[in-house]
């Protein structure tokens, strides 16, 4: 693994401010109309408690991983090859790749239909103008973040804090708009929305509390520019907290000022349409400013993942070698490269999506899901090795509850997000291990042993069927 230079270290603020910059992009302002759909006060406060206490497991297990394994960078990836071998590895780091291109895309759809309430030629953020404003800001972007790694998380840096105030102006005005009666009108879902049962109240939510806690690992990930390695843990536990009470109170607070109903058939960015119905059209604009700031800064922190994941694998040669080449900034510039086409491609296919925020919003978390799921596994592995633990040993029971949680709970994702989007990620799962052979290759070495063979069969096989039911139109894109 390559080292970075002095000169590159980031201090303990700078990784908080990626992992909050990370987390807070597109999917809080969407918050109050996706939970509205699904569900009321009481079953917004359950899947909330299920969430953060999954996602809290999960951040403790990415803490844990980062003390007692500091020689593995790029977490994420590194995780999964070390506790399940080459191929695993692989479809981590592609899966999370892949899954964070798809997350940029969305990004730039809200931003466009943010503008789209202003400005009609942007619709819902797949017109063909739509379209060509955001690839000039894909490559604006770009070659921004080729000019050197510390200068762009300066620039995260500076746009976490920016994007933050309107959400804190948001939470204050509603907390002092709060009406008591109507919050407990909408609290068990609402006299004038469908019944359904808890359950389904539930699991309508999901997939997209799993999206807005991505970005949750960002401190991991970049874990070999931090000045110190205690700082990773607790910059991942920083973020975690603070986003998560900004997430809570931008969902639960508009139930106590418009009915539920209203709040589901808003247009999104939702939260801009929930402060504009309280306090005028003047609310609109401030959180369509806030958002494309937040947006844009969340993106810029997902690019510095996305191409830090890809050279990652390619430095320990589970990608092919070309993706590993820096330019004279220390920059992972071909990763960098490969992530931003992939971004333009689908940006360029959500023309002929009917929902492209919610497609792209849904289908970032199920692949998400996989590499996540194998971090936690290799938490409960590494306990129950009793590997690292003949130091600090009192923690070893600790540390197992939490990873069989964190397990369990990314497990139990899965299974909610459902079998169509398991298969979607499928379709990107199979072909994308063309790059697995390419690296193989490179090396000399074979490409699967028996039980690889065996994974690569059920991809194949899920891929296949994924296609069938988009062809067959079982799978509405």
């Amino acid at each position: 693994m390559t080292d970075s230079s002095p000169a590159q270290k980031v201090s303990l603020f700078t990784l908080s401010a990626l992992v909050i910059g990370s987390m807070i992009g597109a999917g809080i302002f969407s918050l109050p109309r996706t939970f509205g759909l699904s569900t009321g006060p009481f079953g917004a406060m359950i899947a909330w408690c299920i969430a953060a206490g999954g996602m809290f497991t999960l951040a403790r297990v990415f803490q844990v991983l980062a003390e007692r394994k500091p020689d593995l960078d790029a977490g994420v990836y590194a995780y999964a090859k070390e506790g399940f071998g080459h191929y695993a590895g692989f479809l981590s780091a592609f899966g999370y790749w892949i899954g964070s291109c798809i997350g940029n895309v969305s990004y730039w759809v809200l931003i466009k239909s943010t503008l789209g309430a202003f400005f009609p030629v942007f619709g819902d953020g797949n017109t063909v103008v739509a379209i060509v404003v955001a690839s000039i800001g894909i490559w604006l972007f770009h070659f921004t973040i080729l000019r050197g790694v510390q200068q762009a998380t300066f620039i995260n840096t500076v746009v976490t804090i920016a994007k933050v105030v309107p959400i804190l102006v948001f939470i204050l005005i509603l907390i002092f708009a709060f009406k008591t009666d109507l919050f407990a009108a909408n609290f068990w879902g609402g006299q004038t929305m469908p019944r359904t049962s808890l359950f389904e109240q539930v699991r309508g939510t999901m997939l997209v509390t799993v999206f807005v806690f991505l970005g949750i690992e960002g401190a991991s990930v970049y874990s070999r520019y931090a000045k110190k390695r205690s700082d990773v843990g607790r910059a991942t536990l920083i973020g975690f907290a603070t986003v998560t009470t900004l997430m809570v109170l931008v969902t639960l607070l508009p139930y106590a000022s418009l009915d539920r109903a209203d709040i589901a058939g808003m247009r999104q960015p939702s939260m801009g349409a929930v402060l504009e119905a309280v306090v005028g059209p003047w609310g609109g604009v401030f959180v369509a400013i806030g958002l494309i700031v937040s947006v844009l800064g969340a993106y810029l922190a997902w690019s510095l993942i996305c191409a830090e994941v890809l050279s990652a694998a390619a430095r320990t040669r589970d990608m092919p070698a070309l993706f590993a080449r820096e330019n004279a900034n220390r920059v992972p510039a071909a990763a960098l490269w490969a992530t931003n086409i992939v971004t333009q491609l689908f940006v360029i296919s959500t023309y002929w999506s009917s929902d492209a925020f919610a497609l792209m919003l849904n289908l970032t978390s199920s692949m998400a899901l996989i590499p996540f799921l194998l971090v936690a596994l290799y938490g409960v592995k590494l306990v129950r090795n009793g590997q690292t633990y003949e130091v600090r040993p009192e923690e070893r029971r600790r540390d197992l509850i939490l990873a069989v949680i964190a397990a369990a709970y990314t497990l139990f994702l899965v299974i909610a997000g459902g079998v169509a989007f398991l298969l979607l990620s499928a379709v990107l799962y199979g072909p994308g291990t063309a790059l697995y052979f390419w690296a193989r290759r490179e090396r000399g070495e074979p490409v699967f042993k028996p039980v690889e063979w065996a994974i690569f069969a059920v991809v194949i096989l899920a891929a296949l069927l994924g296609i069938y039911q988009l062809a067959t139109g079982y799978i509405d894109i």
